[in-house]
């Protein structure tokens, strides 16, 4: 059984990109901005970071206070977006509650849209308009080209309906000829819809919400949920996944947390980044 090394995927993205970002002889910055504190979201921008050093991209963190209202984060947004030097802007998720997210987010122009969530970027994205791919289903599109995983009338469960993971996701396994069944916190027994999927994905952030009884021999299982927690195989706090470990006995194919979709995300992001770098 397969056990996904998306740290190594990604290193090999990474000489990539630092060979391209040579050849286009221009600076390229990912404006981050981030407001307040979150451990998760802390732990991926300190990866944003070292990515970016590494294939010589500035990456220029704007810190916001958590208490700022939507409209002074969609003015402050709109001052950065129109700094020239920033070639493409990602808001840290998840935002404070008093926040309207989707607005924040249609603040950024589709050309400095890494991340793709504005409303404008999932749309070119789900009609099939857009040159890059949201990182996260770009990680998933590279880890089934790299391990053989064809998604022709295959069953697909994918867990969750975020912005983040489940929505891009569904949209862009429908698009490649998968029979989809997208299950959110409305679902009474998810054993239901999880015991005879070929494929599990599952990007909600709740630990151990997938185990061995919920999946048959065989499934190829992609973990996308990161959340922090104990874990038993240490004291110290730690990042979990929503896939129980030892669903890995199981499966043909198994993506853990950390450690597989994860690094694979990020080197998605800068890709992104390179790419409307070149526009």
């Amino acid at each position: 059984m397969p056990i996904i090394d998306g740290k190594k995927l990604a290193d090999e993205i990474k000489a990539e990109l630092k060979a391209e970002v040579l050849r286009l002889n221009k600076k390229i910055r990912l404006a981050v901005i981030k407001v307040g504190e979150d451990k998760v979201a802390e732990k991926f921008l300190e990866q944003k970071k070292k990515f970016g050093s590494a294939v010589g991209i500035d990456v220029r963190v704007y810190g916001l206070l958590i208490d700022i209202s939507t409209n002074e984060l969609r003015k402050k947004l709109a001052e950065i977006v129109h700094i020239k030097e920033n070639t493409g802007i990602v808001v840290q998720l998840p935002l404070p509650k008093q926040i309207n997210t989707q607005y924040i987010l249609d603040g950024i122009v589709s050309e400095k849209d890494p991340d793709m969530l504005s409303s404008k970027s999932v749309g070119l994205f789900s009609s099939g308009r857009s040159k890059i791919l949201p990182p996260v289903v770009g990680a998933i599109d590279h880890i089934f080209k790299a391990y053989g995983v064809s998604l022709t009338a295959k069953k697909v469960t994918v867990i969750g309906a975020g912005r983040l993971v489940g929505k891009p996701v569904a949209i862009w396994l429908i698009n490649q000829g998968a029979a989809v069944t997208v299950i959110d916190e409305h679902i009474a027994d998810p054993t239901l819809h999880t015991i005879n999927a070929d494929i599990v994905i599952s990007g909600v952030g709740e630990p151990g919400l997938i185990n061995t009884d919920m999946v048959r021999n065989g499934v190829v299982a992609i973990d996308c949920g990161t959340s922090v927690g104990s874990s038993d195989a240490r004291s110290e706090r730690a990042l979990l996944g929503d896939i129980d470990p030892k669903v890995a006995e199981k499966a043909s194919l198994f993506s853990p947390v950390p450690g597989g979709v994860g690094p694979l995300t990020i080197a998605m992001l800068f890709k992104n980044l390179v790419e409307l770098a070149k526009k």
